[in-house]
């Protein structure tokens, strides 16, 4: 048996181990990572990030995410669409194009707003038209939202795109190309077009205005990666949210909010309330609604023409429906081979005030 020196002894030694001794590890976070570009629409997703609000519902959800700026739009969806990251901003035509079509399958998980006035043609030259257009050098991002955007210009005024030569450019080079003299017109959208449209002796020859709710953008997320963590896009779409609840506010936090999504665009405050004042913006009930509608087939209905007519569907694609699109109750084309899902379970959550 110990005496009581020999005991005293040993709990001193017994404790300065357990002191020593390293804690066990805490269950690691799951850490996302999700990528945007800039564009009006997408500007609240540095802003929430800014202010803490991405932080502030990860934490909800017990995960982390990282927010990175890409400074090319394309460049941005290539990546998502290499697996570097989990999530991107987007038009939903080209969440088709890119990942769907590269056979990444991808869920639309946030029907975020559409252009009403955010895009356009810009054409040098005062008092011009479409038609003005025939025989001219046209710069775009080609296969993009904005060539859809030039397809549907052509159709609605007539217009020969034969009579018209394309060339391909970087969102990033919209205004710098246009003062180049191998440009005639470019097809832009903001901050760039914002822009393009206070030059001199310029014309707008097509606004999105035209043609409200077919120039959509959401917020893409990998399908496998959503359905295993369910709570990725329940702390993205509470995000997005209260970030817009503060941004459509008019106190002093919107402010703030606009000044800094301002000077992260290199524009003004009032340039880019202006832009703001020209994207429609959806809240929760309106998004999940937009996703389930009519329009919302009948837009994909021409997407996926759109598509498949300009040989972006692939060389294996024999017609349009090679690619499956799914959207609530219903799916367009190859139900065997989904690759682009329109979801309104999230947006619908958001509605009901359950995230």
């Amino acid at each position: 048996m110990m005496n009581g020196s020999v005991r005293r002894l040993f709990a001193t030694l017994l404790a300065a181990l357990v002191i020593a001794a390293p804690l066990a590890p805490a269950h690691a976070e799951k850490t996302f990572k999700i990528a945007w570009s800039v564009y009006t629409g997408y500007m609240p997703w540095p802003y929430a990030e800014h202010a803490g609000i991405i932080e502030k519902w990860a934490k909800k959800y017990g995960i982390k995410i990282e927010v990175t700026q890409i400074n090319d739009y394309i460049e941005a969806i290539n990546q998502y669409t290499g697996g570097k990251f989990d999530g991107v901003t987007s038009t939903i035509m080209d969440g088709l194009t890119l990942p769907a079509v590269g056979g990444v399958d991808t869920t639309v998980l946030i029907v975020c707003n559409h252009s009403k006035g955010n895009d356009g043609i810009v054409l040098k030259g005062a008092g011009k038209t479409m038609a003005d257009l025939k025989g001219k050098k046209v710069n775009l991002v080609q296969y993009s939202i904005s060539h859809y955007m030039l397809d549907l210009a052509f159709k609605k005024h007539g217009v020969d795109a034969k009579d018209v030569k394309l060339q391909n450019i970087s969102d990033a080079d919209f205004v710098a190309a246009f003062h180049t003299p191998d440009v005639d017109a470019v097809v832009a959208w903001n901050p760039g077009y914002s822009e393009l449209k206070k030059l001199k002796d310029v014309s707008i020859v097509f606004d999105s205005k035209e043609i409200p709710g077919d120039l959509v953008d959401g917020f893409l997320v990998n399908t496998k990666t959503l359905s295993e963590n369910p709570e990725l896009g329940k702390a993205l779409t509470g995000a997005w949210f209260e970030a817009m609840d503060v941004i459509k506010s008019s106190g002093e936090e919107s402010e703030k909010a606009r000044k800094f999504m301002a000077e992260l665009s290199g524009t003004t405050v009032e340039s880019f309330n202006s832009q703001v004042d020209t994207t429609e913006f959806y809240d929760p009930a309106t998004s999940a609604a937009s996703a389930r509608s009519p329009e919302m087939a009948q837009a994909m209905e021409q997407i996926r023409t759109f598509t498949f007519d300009n040989a972006l569907m692939g060389k294996d694609a024999k017609t349009k429906d090679a690619i499956g699109i799914a959207l609530p109750g219903k799916t367009l084309g190859d139900e065997k081979n989904v690759k682009l899902r329109i979801d309104d379970a999230f947006t619908q959550m958001a509605a009901d005030k359950k995230l």
